[in-house]
């Protein structure tokens, strides 16, 4: 728990609010409190009820993930996968991909890159939840999601080390890149991206994410 949260019994509608922004409320889980949830939750509800919860500040705020979200998270991995591999460069992890990016902070990408220098002594991570941050978080709006969620979001990723943010908008057929919390290029459907540093060699044009989508 960051030193600015407030206790458990102090959590308000509008402390949430602060920090999430105007989330639906359904997303905050209230059992455990607001506060006072671990990460032994996090695996509990994943476990018995098939639900996705990220862990930020003792807080259970529930995953969403449409029908949409789903298609295009699929179709990028399905992309990323066949590179990642042919090249050796790493691990691609789906929608379910829980990752601990600091003690007490899970956060759950909805496709996400690990390379292989971040592998724990060398070896994949394993589990659960891996405990590492990922060098590429790619995250695809949902409606239920805000603006100040997705700063947050951004923010822990960086400062837990992730190098890049990919940020795709289903209603704007765009994808975003992020190089730090705020300094952001956006690419059309039109446009094509490269995969810089991280994978050296690898393109998409954002169109084809949509392709399936749109019936093209």
């Amino acid at each position: 728990m960051s030193a600015n949260s407030p206790a458990a019994n102090e959590y308000t509608a509008a402390d949430l609010v602060r920090r999430f922004g105007a989330i639906p409320l359904w997303r905050i889980r209230r059992d455990p409190p607001a506060g006072e949830a671990t990460e032994d939750d996090v695996l509990r509800i994943e476990a018995t009820e098939e639900r996705l919860c990220e862990l930020v500040d003792g807080v259970l705020v529930e995953k969403p993930m449409g029908y949409e979200e789903s298609v295009v998270a699929l179709t990028l991995a399905a992309l990323l996968i066949p590179f990642v591999r042919q090249h050796r460069l790493g691990l691609v992890a789906g929608e379910a991909g829980m990752m601990r990016l600091a003690p007490g902070l899970i956060r759950i990408p909805d496709v996400s890159f690990v390379s292989r220098r971040r592998f724990p002594d060398g070896k994949p991570p394993h589990g659960t939840i891996a405990g590492l941050a990922p060098d590429l978080a790619i995250e695809i709006l949902s409606a239920s999601n805000t603006r100040r969620e997705m700063a947050g979001k951004r923010a822990e990723y960086f400062a837990a080390g992730v190098v890049e943010v990919w940020l795709i908008d289903l209603k704007k057929r765009s994808l975003s890149v992020y190089k730090s919390p705020e300094i952001h290029q956006t690419y059309s459907c039109e446009e094509t991206i490269d995969g810089g540093d991280l994978l050296p060699g690898f393109r998409l044009r954002v169109g084809e994410l949509f392709v399936d989508l749109d019936g093209a």
